[in-house]
């Protein structure tokens, strides 16, 4: 393709300079990945699972026979935010666990580390062991927002990544 052509690409808004283009080209592909976690009792066996929008084409699922399902939620979004680690893309991290959205959305993590990893009760922080290296890998990555979505409300993705966690609670029960 000549750089001084008028016609447009996939790349540019049909301008010719290329000061454009090279902005267009800098904007990165967005992925929006729901996860969940799940647990038979609490404790009890869990799952996880996430899964990329819209399709659910690109996912994974694991579980533990022991766990909360607080855990799960994390080590959801962990293992969906591992997976896109080394790829140049932002990442929309979808989810209905509060506890996950909210530690971003509200920026609970900050007050943790400000507070040597106590909560607003000066309590020690729960699942500490998850959230440093979650925490760790948004601030490194760059690029990651939170979204909440409501669960059980027919959100086709939501519901896919629940049903793979549930499987996955179930695989675990020993």
């Amino acid at each position: 393709m000549q750089t001084d052509s008028p016609q447009a690409s996939l790349f540019d808004d049909g301008a010719t300079d290329g000061d454009s283009r090279a902005q267009r080209r800098d904007v990165r592909e967005t992925v929006r990945v729901y996860t969940d976690g799940a647990c038979s009792g609490n404790p009890g066996p869990g799952g996880w699972a996430w899964a990329t929008a819209p399709q659910g084409d690109v996912r994974a699922s694991g579980g533990e026979g022991h766990t909360t399902n607080q855990r799960m939620e994390i080590v959801a979004t962990l293992r969906a935010l591992e997976h896109f680690d080394d790829q140049d893309v932002d990442v929309v991290v979808v989810s209905d666990s509060n506890y996950v959205v909210k530690c971003f959305q509200d920026r609970w993590w900050e007050g943790w580390l400000s507070r040597g990893w106590k909560n607003s009760q000066r309590q020690p922080v729960a699942n500490r062991d998850l959230w440093e290296p979650l925490i760790a890998l948004v601030r490194r990555r760059g690029g990651v927002t939170f979204e909440w979505v409501k669960g059980h409300s027919g959100d086709p993705m939501n519901d896919l990544v629940d049903a793979l966690a549930v499987e996955e609670s179930r695989t675990h029960s020993g």
